[in-house]
């Protein structure tokens, strides 16, 4: 962890974008909120794209987001990562598709992942060693407020592990405070950001000053 005495991002929970399902919007939308501030990674999914679409979208995306300096996260597809020179892949599936990941691009890619619904399914991926977890859906931010149940698995991964967590927000951008207060070290927003009534790189900006004010610093 950051030291205490740092007043950076680093020092706190991070914010992470999830693009949202749409069209070629969805690049201007990203640009837009890489203006607002500190973004840690953008978690890239394939929706309903066909392959050669996906590609061609991640193209698009992947230098866009590493321009900004943050990681580009492809969602599932190892073979358009590595073509889009991508930081990482982002598994959606159980423990085993996880740890075969890790196996197969760890270190050279950034590996993560999630669908871990409780303590037990949590504990079988961390021991793939994956570089974090996910806490929540992808399309999880159906209420304004972050999953209860989530929140208490990341409370309980941040404590016991030191596998970074990313915990899904809610569709109120004030919701990443109560991720930061379970010690987790990222927290995701979608629609929190992409439909933000004043704009994404906005709501971006307001997401860092709320965290940069409230959120607890992290300890050695």
């Amino acid at each position: 962890m950051t030291s205490p005495a740092s007043t950076g991002p680093e020092s706190r929970c991070r914010l992470v974008l999830v693009l949202p399902d749409g069209g070629e919007e969805r690049v201007k939308m990203l640009a837009d909120a890489m203006q607002g501030g500190d973004v840690a990674s953008v978690i890239i999914p394939q929706y309903g794209l066909d392959d050669a679409s996906f590609q061609k979208f991640a193209a698009e995306v992947v230098p866009l987001v590493q321009a900004a300096g943050a990681a580009a996260l492809v969602c599932g597809d190892s073979r358009v990562a590595g073509r889009e020179k991508a930081d990482g892949i982002h598994i959606i599936g159980n423990a085993a598709a996880l740890a075969e990941a890790v196996e197969q691009f760890a270190p050279k890619l950034i590996v993560g992942g999630g669908n871990a619904t409780e303590r037990h399914s949590a504990l079988e991926m961390g021991d793939a060693n994956p570089d974090y977890l996910f806490f929540g859906k992808l399309a999880g931010d159906i209420k304004p407020e972050p999953h209860p149940k989530n929140l208490a698995l990341a409370e309980w991964w941040a404590e016991m592990v030191e596998i970074p967590c990313i915990v899904m927000g809610g569709t109120d951008a004030d919701s990443v405070l109560a991720i930061a207060e379970t010690g987790a070290e990222f927290a995701a927003l979608s629609r929190a950001v992409f439909e933000h009534p004043a704009g994404a790189a906005a709501a971006v900006s307001a997401v860092n000053a709320l965290l940069d004010e409230k959120a607890p610093r992290f300890e050695d």
